[in-house]
C-alpha cells in the first residue's frame, strides 16, 4: 500500500497478504473491507479469529482438526477402524468426506516429506500412526497423498515402514492428474480413486 495509508491500515493488509492465496491486492480490499465493518462486527470477527486458534486442536487419534479430545469420525462407532486413510491435511479428509463413499477412518500428516524445505519424518505425524498400527487391529493403509514428488516420497517412506508390520498398504489409484490437489478434486474422481486404489 502506498505511503499515504494509514500505518495500521498498511499492517492489516500486509497480515492478510501473509495468508496462503491472498495476494497483495485482494489483501487491501480486505483492509478497506475491514474499515467499512461497523465496530461489532469486527469484535466478532476478531473474536471467531481467537476462539478458532485456543479451542481447535489436533483430535489425540488421527490428528485432524477438532474442538473436542476426538474428532466426530474417531468418535463414529460405526467406522471401520481396520482402515486407515493417510492424508497430508485436513481439508482432504474434509474432501473425501463428501464422497460419502469411505467408512475407514483417517490420519491427518500435517505436510509432506521435504528435506529442502527442513521438513522431516519427525515434523510429521507419523510416530502417532505407527503407534496406531501397532495394536494390530489395521488390515490396510491407504496413502492419500497428493500425486507430487513430496506426495509420493511420503507415501513411499511411509509404505517402508508400514510393509514389515504386515499390513497391506495401497495408493489411491490417480484418476487425478498428476500434480493435482486433493483439496480440489471432483467426488466422482475422488471415489474412484479411492475404489481402484493399488498395492504399493
Amino acid at each position: 500500500m502506498a505511503d499515504h495509508n494509514a500505518l495500521p491500515l498498511v499492517i492489516l493488509a500486509e497480515k492478510f497478504a501473509s495468508l496462503p492465496g491472498i495476494g497483495m491486492k485482494s489483501a487491501q480490499r480486505l483492509a478497506y473491507h475491514v474499515m467499512s465493518m461497523d465496530d461489532e462486527a469486527v469484535e466478532e470477527f476478531a473474536q471467531a479469529l481467537l476462539d478458532a486458534k485456543k479451542n481447535v486442536h489436533k483430535c489425540k487419534c488421527c490428528q485432524n482438526l477438532t474442538e473436542k479430545e476426538l474428532c466426530p469420525i474417531c468418535s463414529d462407532d460405526e467406522r471401520d477402524r481396520r482402515i486407515i486413510c493417510v492424508v497430508e491435511s485436513p481439508k482432504d479428509v474434509t474432501a473425501f468426506e463428501r464422497t460419502r463413499e469411505y467408512n475407514g477412518v483417517y490420519h491427518v500428516l500435517h505436510g509432506l516429506l521435504s528435506p529442502m524445505d527442513g521438513i522431516t519424518p519427525d515434523k510429521l505425524s507419523i510416530r502417532e500412526l505407527l503407534a496406531r498400527v501397532g495394536d494390530g487391529s489395521v488390515q490396510e493403509v491407504i496413502m492419500a497423498t497428493n500425486p507430487t514428488v513430496e506426495g509420493d516420497a511420503t507415501a513411499l517412506y511411509i509404505a517402508n515402514l508400514l510393509k514389515p508390520l504386515g499390513i497391506r498398504v495401497t495408493r489411491l489409484a490417480f484418476g487425478l492428474p498428476v500434480g493435482g490437489i486433493l483439496e480440489y478434486a471432483d467426488e466422482v474422481t475422488l471415489y474412484k480413486a479411492l475404489e481402484n486404489r493399488n498395492n504399493m
